[in-house]
């Protein structure tokens, strides 16, 4: 494997908290999407809980929050990132109802049936999709949803190098039908999946890291490691210009049974 075609998870977890510390999104999405997203997921009340899982630094979790009645806590493994996520809190006045906490989504700190809705954007696949989806059941109340967005192939048969890029990264990743499939068998009635649109990943997430990339080198300058690391990132948006008729994500909205 040539060193531009290292998956994230090969790279040392302070220079990836370092670097994604400074943009706003840990993933491609949107506030637009976010807002459509929570649209298919129920009434929620100023009694609601709703848990972000894999929160980032928040910028979703903040456009929730701004839309929504209830309480919000947010979980992320990198204390950096919840440092961040509870300024970020703070700066909107949201401190009272939104809540950041560090902890592992393979071991949540949650009672059973406390949520009225789990939120996760692009951050579900560190688990797996279906054994997040299956362990994070018990914590969503009967009728509560389940919101997260998920890298998806569009097609049943896309070229090699992609191909071969995604299935080192990521080999759950599957196509929308098998994906729904797998809610389905975990107990959800799947509600609504939708593609999130090109300007997710282009002007959302890549844009915001050209400048980044730049002021990371700089820091960094002369740690090899920091240089593959952004070689990598590079890579990985030419590969989605090259192949983006292919995958992209793919929000999944499911009701629990």
């Amino acid at each position: 494997m040539s060193d531009e075609n290292k998956s994230i998870h090969a790279f040392d977890f302070n220079l990836i908290c370092e670097y994604f510390l400074t943009l706003e999104r840990q993933g491609p999405g949107s506030p637009e999407v976010t807002l459509k997203a929570l649209g298919f997921t129920g009434t929620l009340t100023n009694t609601s809980r709703i848990a972000d899982i894999g929160c980032g630094t928040g910028g979703q979790t903040m456009v929730l929050a701004q839309h929504t009645p209830g309480s919000i806590t947010g979980v992320d493994l990198f204390p950096s990132f919840i440092d961040q996520f509870n300024l970020n809190a703070e700066k909107l006045n949201l401190q009272k109802r939104v809540k950041g906490i560090v902890g592992s989504m393979d071991n949540l700190p949650f009672r059973k049936e406390e949520f009225d809705l789990l939120w996760s954007e692009g951050a579900i696949y560190n688990i797996g999709f279906e054994r997040g989806l299956n362990e994070w059941r018990k914590f969503i109340k009967t009728g509560g949803y389940i919101a997260v967005s998920e890298v998806s192939w569009f097609t049943g048969e896309r070229p090699a190098e992609i191909h071969n890029f995604w299935e080192d990264a990521y080999p759950e990743i599957d196509t929308i039908p098998n994906k729904v499939a797998q809610m389905q068998k975990a107990g959800y009635i799947p509600v609504a999946t939708f593609v999130l649109p090109e300007n997710c990943w282009t002007e959302h997430f890549y844009a915001p890291q050209e400048a980044a990339q730049e002021l990371f080198l700089k820091r960094q300058a002369g740690n090899k490691n920091a240089e593959e690391f952004i070689a990598n990132q590079r890579h990985e948006t030419r590969l989605y210009q090259k192949y983006k008729a292919y995958y992209g994500y793919v929000f999944y909205i499911g009701m629990k049974m």
